[in-house]
C-alpha cells in the first residue's frame, strides 16, 4: 500500500492507464481479426477497408506508446500481404 499521498494518487492513475490501455489494445486485436476474417471470407473490398482502421488504430497506439512503432509497421505489413495475396489468388480464379 501506498504511503504517501502522492502514491496513493500514482496508484489510482496507474489503474486508470492500465484499464484504458487494456481496452484500446483489445479493440485493437478486434480490428486486426476482423481484416484477418474478411480475407478468409474472400471479401476482398471489406477487407481493404476494415484494414485502413486498422493501420489507423495500429498507428495511433504506436504514437501513444502502446505498441512499439515496428510492431505496429510489421503487423500492417503482414496484414497488407496477406490481403495482396487474396487478391492476386481472387483474380487467377
Amino acid at each position: 500500500m501506498p504511503n504517501t499521498k502522492s502514491a496513493t494518487k500514482r496508484l489510482r492513475q496507474n489503474e486508470v492507464n492500465r484499464m484504458r490501455n487494456r481496452a484500446k489494445k483489445s479493440a485493437l486485436r478486434l480490428q486486426l481479426r476482423k481484416v484477418r476474417e474478411a480475407v478468409e471470407k474472400g471479401e476482398i473490398d471489406k477487407a481493404e477497408q476494415e484494414y485502413r482502421t486498422a493501420a489507423r488504430q495500429l498507428d495511433r497506439a504506436s504514437s501513444q506508446n502502446l505498441l512499439h512503432a515496428n510492431t505496429a509497421a510489421r503487423s500492417k505489413s503482414r496484414l497488407q500481404s496477406l490481403i495482396k495475396r487474396a487478391k492476386s489468388v481472387q483474380s487467377d480464379s
